[in-house]
């Protein structure tokens, strides 16, 4: 196989690995949530607090398969995701407690760590001009997917029950990583200088180290704005449905607005990442969080499902921002060698803080208002507000890596200059 064909084997394959944990994470849980509620006789809080568990996996696991894919490679890395990610599906169906499902969802934040990092690595690696477009592009299938398949994991759920439905999709979803994962290198050193591309340091500057990365003002606003628009675009995947619920609609109607958000957080990813790579990280996210922000504002005003539905979407473009472009804003900011570990350390304000910011308090307080969308949908439309300030100030270093420190007390006109030069 030649250089190009293993170029396009490996981004095919990153974004074929992300298909089936995306429909897992983002859709299979909103389609299950009533028959949850109604099976194990519990509230809308609990069933919400799905998100949570996947977090914290992501909190725990996301440095750890930064750390381990440098030493154990891309390929197996994204292998065991697949093991865990089909095996434990498998076993959902058979699950007779919402304790056990918690405890699906969260080897589904297992698995994604060690499919999802090895596959931003991978296509950065392979793309070093188009980091923001391959990136976004991996981001499209784990987010879109979710979108076509819920219709499907429903009408599977009605006619098949869920022993056979899990049964079903958690071995296509063994079957296909096992056999993507292979695909899943990066290209040697020989291999990139012969191809003509750009050195790691003249086309990012320096690579900071973890230590050094940690001293940096970015690495702090990233982690914060992980936190807070983790939290709020998270929680729409249970929320969407129960909203919908609440307002009268049939379950075929509110799957409709969790399509509408699947579509989006799909879509969002690509359109942010190509957007990125022109105008800039800094002014993508922004403004996809203040569209986010005013759309969970507005959401329990308005009337009707088509309206619901494009607020979902709007939420999701804002969430499918936040995934697509930090990845290639933290190269920016830190350089390509650490980049797994680095970007595993910024995600552990995703795993241990968004989900009790997102979707567990937001579930305690639906209990406690008898259902009040409109106080959690306007705290989390203030969470996308103030995750879109705080990455006005974030700054990447220079294309020459000039700048070697950034220390957190500098003043950041020393030390830094803007995401969009």
């Amino acid at each position: 196989m030649n250089e190009n064909s293993r170029r396009r084997a490996a981004l095919i394959a990153s974004c074929a690995a992300m298909f089936w944990i995306g429909t897992f994470v983002f859709g299979l849980p909103g389609v299950m949530a009533p028959y949850w509620q109604e099976t194990f006789g519990v509230g809308r809080g609990a069933v919400s607090q799905m998100p949570l568990w996947v977090m914290l996996a992501l909190g725990f696991f996301m440095y750890v398969s930064g750390k381990y894919q440098e030493i154990f490679g891309h390929a197996r890395m994204a292998a065991i995701g697949a093991v865990i990610m089909g095996l434990s599906t498998m076993m959902l169906g058979h699950y007779h407690s919402i304790g056990w499902v918690y405890f699906w969802a969260f080897t589904m934040g297992v698995a994604s760590t060690f499919l999802y990092i090895p596959s931003l690595t991978v296509v950065q690696r392979w793309y070093p001009h188009r980091r923001g477009l391959v990136t976004g592009l991996v981001n499209l299938i784990f987010g879109l997917s979710a979108s076509p398949m819920s219709p499907i994991f429903n009408k599977m759920l009605s006619s098949m029950g869920p022993v056979t439905m899990t049964t079903i999709v958690g071995t296509l979803a063994l079957i296909t990583g096992l056999v993507v994962a292979p695909f899943m290198r990066v290209p040697d050193e020989q291999v990139s200088q012969a191809a003509g591309q750009p050195s790691q340091q003249t086309a990012l500057g320096r690579s900071l180290t973890v230590a050094e990365a940690l001293k940096t003002r970015n690495f702090w606003l990233m982690w914060c704005s992980w936190a807070l628009a983790g939290g709020a675009g998270f929680a729409m995947v249970t929320l969407s449905t129960l909203f919908g619920l609440k307002m009268g609609l049939s379950m075929e109607q509110a799957v409709f607005i969790l399509a509408a958000y699947g579509l989006m957080n799909g879509l969002s990813r690509i359109i942010s990442g190509y957007l990125s790579d022109h105008i800039g990280r800094k002014a993508t996210m922004c403004t996809a969080f203040f569209i986010g922000g005013c759309a969970y504002i507005l959401m329990p005003h308005l009337s009707g499902v088509m309206l619901w539905a494009l607020m979902a979407a709007c939420v999701a473009f804002a969430f499918g921002t936040l995934f697509a472009v930090s990845a290639a804003m933290a190269t920016d900011c830190f350089g390509m060698k650490h980049f797994g570990v680095i970007f595993g350390l910024i995600f552990t304000a995703y795993g241990f803080f968004a989900g009790p910011l997102g979707p567990w308090l937001g579930g305690r307080i639906l209990d406690m208002t008898q259902g009040n969308f409109t106080i959690v949908f306007s705290y989390l439309g203030g969470f996308y507000l103030i995750a879109g300030a705080l990455i006005t100030f974030v700054r990447a270093q220079d294309k020459e890596g000039e700048e070697d420190e950034y220390p957190v007390g500098s003043s950041l006109e020393e030390v830094y200059v803007p995401l969009e030069d």
